[in-house]
C-alpha cells in the first residue's frame, strides 16, 4: 500500500473597495464553495470612521462574480439595503435578482 500526499490548497476570500484595499478576508479550505463565505465575508468588514464612533459595517454597493450569486446572499443583501451589481446581468440576464 503506497501513502498518498494530499495536498492542502486553501481559498482566500477577500472584501475589498474599489481602490483594492482590503477591508475583510476569510480563509477557507479548498474544496470549500464560494457562496456560503460571501455573508461572513460582509460581516466581517469594520471601516473606522475619522471623527471617531461606531465602524462603518455595511457597505453601499457589492459586486461579486457569479459564484456568489445565490437566494440566500440575495436576500441577506435586500435585507440590509445593500445594492449588488450582478455580473450576469450585463449579459442580459440576472440570475437572482440582486439588484
Amino acid at each position: 500500500m503506497t501513502a498518498q500526499a494530499r495536498e492542502s490548497v486553501t481559498r482566500v476570500h477577500l472584501g475589498c473597495e474599489q481602490g483594492r484595499k482590503r477591508l475583510s478576508m476569510l480563509l477557507t479550505l479548498g474544496h470549500r464553495a464560494d457562496s456560503p463565505q460571501f455573508i461572513p465575508v460582509l460581516a466581517a468588514i469594520r471601516v473606522p470612521r475619522l471623527d471617531g464612533g461606531r465602524p462603518r459595517c455595511r457597505p453601499d454597493r457589492v459586486l461579486a462574480d457569479r459564484a456568489y450569486s445565490s437566494k440566500a446572499n440575495g436576500e441577506y443583501l435586500r435585507r440590509r439595503g445593500i445594492h449588488a451589481n450582478d455580473p450576469d446581468q450585463d449579459r442580459g440576464g440576472c440570475r437572482l435578482g440582486l439588484t
